[in-house]
């Protein structure tokens, strides 16, 4: 439903629900043209544009308060969720911010239905959220690890998408990024981070244990992915390879959504415009 009121092309399209999606290596690199034909500057400025046109919009979906948008990013150790973040969403009013991390669930967690977590940290009107991982863990990293059975799991994508569904009839737009990288990029991000002391902290041995399973991983993102992306709650893969083309891609569709959502500032009461003497000129 949201994605349907966009104005305007994107550099990437959302993922058909019947697309047969092989996310292989070499989908990691962006081949589309790109402002400035190769200049790294002119990028930048053309980037730092939509950040200012991003930052415009926001500013009225906040005055407006009467819609959000949810931004869901995923991808494999070391895709650069945290980067996007901090280089793309961090352009935005931090007031009408709001960021969720998801980790492995806590008792409390998992003593409800899995999407519980996820209900609670929805934006609400007039803000941005930005999902880092997000309730497709349930469906990823579960299926993989073989945490819950193939029974429990299976049932999850038509949960996900009723309740983005719902979500989107209730005032909320979805857009959905895989931050796609190479089975040899992410092996360079993971030994860079071993070779700066300040980043050790982001290295874990699951890290390496989940690069073993990179064929299971990639089947579980693809299904996740193909089985989820609908009109309402398009899903996008992002070639993330290389940070300043992520970066450029991913401001591109934040803009296009949301212009595509139209946020208008509201009129202000007559009387509040009205000077009056008793309160000075």
């Amino acid at each position: 439903m949201s994605a349907a009121r966009r104005r305007r092309e994107t550099l990437l399209q959302p993922v058909g629900p019947e697309t047969v999606l092989a996310i292989a290596d070499r989908d990691a690199t962006f081949g589309g043209e790109l402002p400035g034909d190769g200049d790294r500057d002119a990028l930048a400025d053309a980037t730092q544009d939509l950040l200012d046109r991003a930052a415009k919009l926001q500013q009225a979906l906040f005055a407006e308060s009467r819609q959000a948008l949810l931004v869901v990013l995923q991808a494999r150790d070391a895709g650069g969720k945290d980067g996007t973040i901090r280089k793309v969403f961090g352009a935005l009013n931090p007031v009408a911010l709001q960021v969720a991390s998801f980790k492995a669930p806590t008792a409390e967690e998992l003593a409800h239905d899995f999407l519980w977590r996820a209900h609670r940290a929805v934006p609400p009107r007039g803000h941005v959220g930005v999902f880092n991982r997000s309730h497709y863990e349930d469906v990823i990293v579960v299926r993989v690890h073989r945490i819950v059975p193939p029974s429990v799991w299976s049932q999850r994508y038509d949960q996900i998408n009723d309740f983005e569904r719902m979500l989107t009839e209730n005032g909320v737009t979805l857009l959905k990024l895989f931050l796609h990288i190479s089975r040899a990029e992410q092996l360079r991000r993971l030994e860079a981070r071993i070779e700066d002391r300040t980043k050790h902290w982001k290295v874990a041995q699951g890290d390496w244990d989940d690069r073993a399973r990179w064929p299971e991983f990639t089947r579980a993102y693809a299904d996740a992915i193909t089985k989820c992306s609908r009109p309402w709650a398009p899903w996008y893969v992002v070639p993330a390879d290389d940070k300043q083309v992520r970066n450029h891609l991913v401001a591109d569709l934040l803009v296009a959504t949301l212009e595509g959502m139209k946020p208008r500032y509201p009129k202000a009461e007559v009387s509040a415009l009205e000077r009056s003497g008793q309160h000075g000129s």
